[in-house]
């Protein structure tokens, strides 16, 4: 873990702060697979530790909660039940592993976040205008 001096409101002491430093194994326009559930999707953002609210962490059973201080990653994800299809996924890096399906991914929102797909299966993020 590293740290970094910040500044204090009263004064100019510095203070310790703690800074984790996460390095994401699964890269933007990536196609992975829920380890646990087998759905499938394509990262489309990364948060580099749990960024979620408590809520939606409490809601996932005690036993398989994954740990907060890792990766989490955004998905455009499909499953083969069509009634739960397609949906935004938010995953730990725990629970993800690359997936290398040939079948394609299908999800409505593929367009806005990616310009087409590379021959290893990657999607090429758009450029982002800000």
């Amino acid at each position: 873990m590293f740290t970094f001096k910040d500044h204090d409101a009263v004064g100019d002491a510095p203070v310790e702060v703690p800074r984790v430093v996460a390095t994401a194994k699964f890269e933007i326009g990536m196609p992975v697979r829920h380890r646990k559930y087998g759905f499938r999707g394509v990262v489309f953002d990364v948060d580099p530790v749990f960024n979620n609210t408590e809520e939606w962490w409490e809601s996932i059973p005690e036993d398989a909660r994954p740990k907060k201080e890792q990766p989490y990653y955004h998905l455009l994800a499909e499953t083969p039940e069509p009634e739960r299809s397609p949906y935004i996924a938010y995953v730990s890096e725990q629970n993800l592993v690359a997936d290398g399906d040939d079948d394609p991914i299908n999800h409505p929102d593929l367009d806005e976040f990616f310009i087409g797909q590379e021959e290893d299966g990657r999607f090429v993020p758009r450029a982002k205008a800000n």
